[in-house]
């Protein structure tokens, strides 16, 4: 997607313009010449057709070399677009594993690759389009021996004779112009074909109706979901009641993100269905879905702009002092009022220039900005410093109250009050209860507990407890 609206759209943008306003002004001119020249000689205008005939031979053998190696330079670009891209995003993880030299080989192989195309094609189509300017020229000869020979056989007047001669140097000159630049017509076409395949892209159906649920129960019935052939979801069913937290636990790897996605509809099921307040999330219109449903994320994207509108992101109409008021309960007005402007600073892309806490803190105060009556959250105080965790979990009970939740954690006080809890092994549910129900278990989330429980007893021996 990046490679297309970059390269490949530039591509479009730079090149097929030019392609045809050159070929369509060529082709034309040389028609109106040639239909001229027929006026004053026919035998003359015979051979500016004959040129014509000779160029299009010319064109198609230029057109049969540059159709496969365009493509093949289209996907040059694309794969050095993707090794810079990679190269950028990943680079804390080759500078800490120390692998430059590794990452700059495999992005001066990308560009070296890309130049080997781009000359491949320069080599394969310029000798056809010295050959094509060849052929003009000696057309163009022809014109003026003939001329020259009917003038002198008394056949053709001084005036039209004239005329021929002049004609001879003008008639193929747009021709010759268009002969030059048409090869890059395949590379507008095959960027133009790269483009297009945006449209057989899979798109959700999003034609659904603007629903306003009597309840927020969440119900999975039956719902299977794969990435590709790896199936991720097996017949997974359950119901969370309206104002009743479920709590997700399971081995990393087993589904319970995916879970959370599927209800928001950042995919769509492979099988069975998912309602909210007895409708199914597909026959929503999106923005009708999302207005009931607040997220937060362990990894968290803020975008490139002022710290208030990345709060208010999911409300635009708040306030400011509701925004303030928002950022307080998520314990993040401190840190915000440090900043060089203080809500009007602008963030970096991505939230670069935020710590991974801060970042957290800013979504859980945009979800309690939206203030929906579905929350999801995904480890919510993962990356939070442990003086603000237990603020911070006050605040998140405070977003909890009278909502419909759906938790992931591993946080042993995080699922401890859950009102039903769900153990997620290789894509199914092998447990569901309360905590003091599975705790008596002999099963996964027993062994969760013990497992927690010693980590939360570690400590450094000499240090202080």
């Amino acid at each position: 997607m990046t490679a297309i609206t970059t390269t490949t759209l530039t591509d479009v943008e730079n090149t097929a313009p030019v392609v045809l306003v050159t070929v369509l002004g060529g082709f034309i001119n040389s028609i109106v010449f040639a239909v001229s020249v027929f006026f004053f000689d026919w035998r003359i205008g015979l051979i500016v057709l004959a040129g014509m005939g000779a160029f299009l031979w010319t064109t198609s053998l230029q057109e049969k070399k540059s159709r496969k190696a365009a493509p093949e330079r289209q996907r040059s670009q694309e794969t050095l677009v993707e090794k810079v891209l990679e190269a950028m995003q990943g680079i804390s993880v080759i500078k800490s594993f120390h692998l430059d030299e590794k990452a700059n080989r495999r992005v001066s192989d990308a560009i070296e690759q890309s130049c080997e195309k781009n000359l491949a094609i320069e080599k394969t189509i310029t000798p056809l389009q010295v050959f094509q300017q060849i052929v003009l020229n000696l057309f163009a000869v022809a014109i003026i021996a003939v001329t020259a020979v009917l003038y002198l056989n008394g056949s053709m007047e001084l005036a039209n004779a004239v005329m021929m001669f002049v004609a001879a140097f003008m008639v193929f000159e747009q021709m010759k112009s268009a002969g030059i630049i048409i090869a890059a017509l395949r590379i507008a076409e095959a960027s133009i074909d790269k483009a297009n395949e945006t449209d057989n892209v899979p798109v959700m159906d999003e034609g659904g109706k603007a629903i306003t649920p009597d309840n927020r129960d969440i119900v999975f019935d039956n719902v299977d979901f794969s990435y590709g052939d790896r199936k991720i979801l097996d017949g997974i069913s359950f119901t969370a009641k309206e104002k009743t937290t479920t709590a997700i636990v399971c081995p990393s790897g087993s589904g319970k993100t995916t879970m959370c996605s599927l209800i928001a509809r950042f995919w769509d099921v492979n099988g069975g269905r998912i309602t909210v307040g007895g409708e199914d999330v597909r026959n929503y219109t999106l923005d009708s879905l999302m207005k009931n449903i607040s997220m937060v994320f362990q990894n968290v994207y803020l975008f490139s702009d002022t710290v208030e509108n990345n709060i208010r992101f999911g409300r635009p109409d708040a306030t400011h002092e509701k925004v303030v008021e928002a950022a307080k309960k998520a314990c993040c007005h401190d840190f915000i009022m440090q900043l060089p402007e203080g809500y009007d600073t602008v963030l970096e892309e991505g939230g670069a220039s935020l710590s991974g806490g801060e970042r957290q803190r800013l979504s859980i105060a945009r979800a309690m900005l939206k203030d929906a009556p579905i929350i999801i959250l995904d480890e919510a105080t993962a990356n939070v410093d442990p003086e603000n965790e237990d603020r911070l979990q006050s605040a998140i009970e405070a977003l909890m109250k009278d909502k419909t939740i759906i938790m992931i954690a591993h946080r042993l006080k995080t699922v401890r009050n859950a009102d039903q809890i769900l153990v997620l092994d290789g894509g199914h549910i092998v447990q569901r209860g309360t905590h003091d129900e599975l705790i008596t278990q002999d099963g996964i989330y027993s062994k969760f507990v013990k497992n927690r429980e010693q980590a939360e007893s570690w400590h450094i021996p000499g240090a202080a407890v």
